[in-house]
């Protein structure tokens, strides 16, 4: 069973490719799976915000879990999205994955409606008490409208189950309350890529990360530069990566230019699946100028 200690490093946020027919492409999954073990990764999450869990249909999501549970046959840890909108449904998903054998759930808050702070609490203990696995807190106040500030973070993160967290809050001084708080207690990770250096200098454990979808081996590097102590190298190599990571906080979405990017790269992505826009050509342009400027592309 997954413990706070064993979530760190670099855990990539896997898109989910999808065939010309709008069908998810298993084989390009698994593709998928293979090209991030290749370069090091440190965990997967499937059906997150970049796995585009919104657009899947319900036996989709359980499908792509458990091809990716497949895929990596417990070498490294794979966390489920298992986020629904109730309660009722939150459970059903994460009942799901700790029968697939995913090792942990991450669960963003509720969205849609907006929430006083007790309920988002009470969500949280509903979800753990009904089940078993470890769960990982998923604070994205951007995208559900609901905020998590740290006094309501702290009480949630002392919940039975609950091993860590997943940031995405631009507000970084939230997250420094935060770790310490609870930084001894539960495993605090970012989930903004353009975060990962200073979220590591402040105590954060690593990242759950969009950018490691198209750049693994570059986020690694990052990560294990700094873990030996080379401050000033990590700093350098995260500087030179934002000049790629500024395409992933792209608005209305980070899910577009993440796919282009792995098309540009010969890998298996597929289109964003509507309503979301695929990017302009004026921004294609400027994203594969980015990574052939990493070295990532050839010119």
């Amino acid at each position: 069973m997954l413990v706070p200690a064993d979530l760190k490093g670099i855990f990539v946020a896997i898109v989910t490719p999808f065939t010309q027919e709008d069908e998810v492409d298993t084989e390009g999954l698994r593709k998928l799976v293979d090209f991030y073990l290749r370069n090091g990764i440190h965990g997967i999450m499937t059906t997150g915000g970049n796995g585009e869990f919104p657009h899947l249909l319900p036996e989709e999501r359980k499908m792509v879990l458990e091809q990716v549970i497949d895929a990596v046959r417990g070498r490294i840890p794979v966390i489920a999205c298992t986020t629904g909108c109730s309660v009722k449904e939150t459970i059903i998903y994460t009942k799901h994955a700790e029968n697939a054998g995913a090792d942990a759930a991450i669960i963003v808050q509720p969205y849609y409606f907006k929430l006083p702070p007790e309920q988002i609490f009470r969500y949280y203990e509903a979800i753990a008490d009904s089940t078993e696995i470890p769960i990982v807190v998923y604070n994205n106040p951007g995208y559900t409208k609901n905020p998590i500030p740290p006094k309501l973070m702290t009480r949630i993160l002392k919940i039975k189950n609950v091993i860590g967290l997943k940031q995405s809050e631009y507000d970084i001084s939230q997250t420094i309350e935060i770790i310490r708080t609870m930084g001894d207690q539960v495993s605090i990770m970012t989930g903004i890529d353009s975060q990962l250096f200073p979220a590591l200098c402040i105590g954060a454990r690593g990242i759950f990360s969009t950018a490691a979808c198209v750049i693994p081996k570059q986020m690694v590097e990052l990560y294990e530069t700094f873990k030996r102590g080379d401050v000033r190298k990590a700093l350098e190599i995260h500087m030179k990566l934002q000049a790629i990571n500024r395409f992933f906080e792209y608005d209305p979405g980070y899910v577009a230019p993440c796919k282009e990017a792995l098309k540009l790269m010969g890998l298996p992505a597929g289109h964003v699946r509507p309503p979301l826009p695929a990017l302009s050509s004026e921004e294609r342009v400027q994203l594969k100028e980015a990574l052939v400027n990493l070295g990532v592309l050839k010119d």
